[in-house]
């Protein structure tokens, strides 16, 4: 039952991250002069508009992951490099605010709510979904921010680059051509580190988990001023990154 709940609560919170984030894109693009994304529809928070298959399942089961591209022509611009780099930031700025709003809502349930409620109750399971959905949408928020930053296709840290770069640079294609594909084996391997850390004796098989040190970075550095600020407020002893 718990596990249901918890795989439950994963695709609602992966709909959380990601449906702002990329509505966020396109209203960044719409506001910056190109209407490509809201001819395509893109300009809404509904969640089938976004939603791309091979992303959402990795970020459901790995913690990493991606939505469908929004579309844009940056020619349509009223400034070519200003807009690409604010559409670029854009869902990632969304993921913070969203991490930011996730987390004390999570702290509210397991600190006040759940812990009052009979375990194995149907209230107790209640809570339990939703106290997940809120921890779940703060961890996948500030995971999907360091990932979207790195500099590779289709990624928001590829866009950034672009906006600095121009179409010729040869590292610019280079990660534009195979960046998906490092995309795919960077995920596929971080889920087989996992898997074989749980299953077998050998701890060492975590330092090659390329993608666990991302998640690290984001959950005790760039997670830590909301994390700490909020636990500062609820009374709860501040955990400093090691």
């Amino acid at each position: 039952m718990i596990d249901l709940i918890f795989l439950v609560a994963s695709i609602i919170a992966v709909l959380f991250v990601f449906v702002p984030h990329e509505a966020a894109h396109a209203f960044a693009a719409y506001k910056s002069g190109d209407a490509t994304a809201k001819m395509y529809g893109r300009l809404t928070l509904n969640p089938l508009k976004h939603i791309e298959p091979v992303g959402i399942v990795l970020c459901i089961f790995t913690g990493f992951g991606w939505a469908k591209p929004v579309p844009i022509n940056p020619y349509n611009f009223k400034k070519y490099r200003i807009g690409l780099f604010f559409t670029a930031v854009a869902g990632v700025i969304a993921n913070y605010i969203i991490a930011f709003i996730a987390y004390p809502l999570y702290l509210v349930i397991a600190k006040y709510a759940i812990a009052s409620i009979e375990y194995g109750s149907a209230l107790y399971y209640f809570i339990y979904f939703f106290e997940s959905v809120f921890q779940l949408t703060f961890l996948y928020s500030i995971s999907i921010f360091v990932f979207n930053l790195l500099p590779l296709y289709p990624l928001d840290g590829f866009r950034i680059i672009e906006s600095f770069t121009r179409e010729i640079n040869p590292v610019r294609r280079f990660l534009k051509n195979y960046g998906y594909y490092i995309l795919i084996i960077l995920v596929v391997e971080s889920f087989l580190c996992d898997i074989l850390i749980r299953y077998t004796s050998l701890p060492y098989i975590r330092y090659f988990d390329i993608l666990g040190y991302v998640q690290w970075f984001a959950k005790n550095i760039i997670g830590f001023p909301i994390t700490a600020l909020w636990n500062t407020i609820f009374g709860i002893p501040i955990v400093w990154p090691v």
